[in-house]
């Protein structure tokens, strides 16, 4: 059961109506009726998610890192969605579980969840072989900096989350 209101699309106003019936039309999930508790919030997710689209990391990128971190942080919403979502960015089903185990068979994959859970582990603090390591697999400076803004990202939604205790409107994620 959520902790927070549930704000209802059809019944929004403001500034939730319209991200409702712009950017988040028919996709009223919960995680977005909960965030519209706050156009602030809502806002935050949409503004980093939309910047994020125009990355250099692929979709798939970055639904390696989402899969890696909602995984480490037992964000059961945000590794069901994300598995879903993966899915629809091209990856296979094998490929969303090796993401939450955070080893992947593809050696540019691996090294995005690599270093998206060295961020994770170290708290950001990740040393100059884990950056080199990353770059070792064709990354730039640039992807460097947008798997951290994917990693923050994923945090804010699996916090949210966690304080929510979010529903799950995505089938459920396979055991892994």
């Amino acid at each position: 059961m959520p902790r927070l209101n549930t704000v209802d699309p059809a019944h929004a106003s403001g500034k939730v109506k319209e991200i409702f019936e712009g950017p988040l039309k028919g996709k009223h999930f919960n995680i977005f009726k909960a965030l519209a508790n706050s156009p602030a919030a809502l806002e935050v997710y949409l503004g980093m998610a939309g910047a994020l689209n125009e990355a250099g990391l692929s979709a798939k990128e970055r639904e390696v890192i989402q899969l890696a971190i909602g995984e480490a942080n037992g964000c059961g919403y945000c590794v069901a969605a994300h598995t879903a979502i993966g899915k629809m960015s091209g990856m296979t089903e094998g490929q969303t579980i090796e993401a939450r185990r955070g080893t992947l068979a593809d050696a540019k994959l691996n090294a995005v969840a690599h270093f998206a859970l060295a961020l994770h582990e170290k708290r950001g603090y990740v040393s100059a072989a884990d950056i080199a390591a990353f770059k070792a697999a064709g990354y730039s400076d640039g992807h460097v900096a947008e798997a951290v803004a994917t990693y923050a990202l994923a945090v804010f939604t699996n916090y949210f989350n966690h304080v929510n205790e979010t529903v799950s409107d995505f089938p459920p994620a396979p055991a892994i």
